[in-house]
């Protein structure tokens, strides 16, 4: 199962991935995040992990296109996660850029699946809680019912978030079977700060799950 670890800002966090083998760490470019990151941190993370078996992704809300295109270029980027209300033209814009895009998907009912249409040119999709009006986009620790998209078969990857932690990941393996979860209050001590000991639990149990 691939990991993504969401909002990572550390270069000690992110040497605890790659040595749990942790397949990719999301940087998060949203001002309101508690998890948000400057570029020059990123730029710092992006330069270690190119010696490493971990890829970066940069994670954006609505951003602007342009924006995005300096973000890609400065931090050298391979990947890009959508996780606002991004439409397909966007996409197929970033796509242009031989970017891979991971773009979200909020979920709330069965019926929220069909939205998988509309965003043909993603590489991945990422299936996330629905956030109500007044929280943030992601990274609230709350799950939808994931009986959803148990045993989904689709024609893309799909990574399962939203409330992924050490005690359900056992049942995420046996029986929603995702091909990745993305993680990140879930190796949490407290709002934004990762914690290494979480994360070597966290990875050892799924390992043996």
């Amino acid at each position: 199962m691939i990991v993504k670890i969401c909002g990572i800002n550390t270069l000690d966090t992110l040497k605890c991935c790659n040595q749990n083998n942790i397949d990719f760490f999301g940087m998060i470019f949203y001002k309101k995040s508690p998890r948000n990151i400057s570029v020059r941190k990123a730029k710092i993370l992006q330069k270690e992990s190119k010696n490493l078996n971990i890829n970066g992704v940069g994670v954006f809300v609505n951003e602007n296109l342009n924006n995005i295109n300096q973000y890609i270029e400065n931090l050298n980027l391979n990947y890009i996660q959508l996780h606002g209300a991004e439409n397909e033209d966007y996409i197929k814009k970033i796509k242009n850029l031989n970017i891979k895009v991971i773009k979200k998907i909020s979920i709330k009912k069965k019926s929220d699946l069909d939205s998988i249409k509309y965003f043909k040119s993603a590489d991945y999709y990422l299936f996330d809680y629905k956030p109500e009006s007044n929280e943030l986009p992601g990274g609230n620790a709350k799950s939808f019912d994931w009986n959803i998209v148990k045993d989904l078969k689709i024609d893309k990857p799909w990574f399962l978030s939203g409330g992924v932690n050490i005690d359900n990941i056992e049942l995420i393996k046996s029986k929603i079977v995702p091909f990745g979860v993305d993680l990140s209050s879930g190796v949490e001590k407290k709002l934004g700060i990762k914690d290494n000991r979480i994360i070597n639990n966290f990875i050892e149990k799924l390992n043996n799950a």
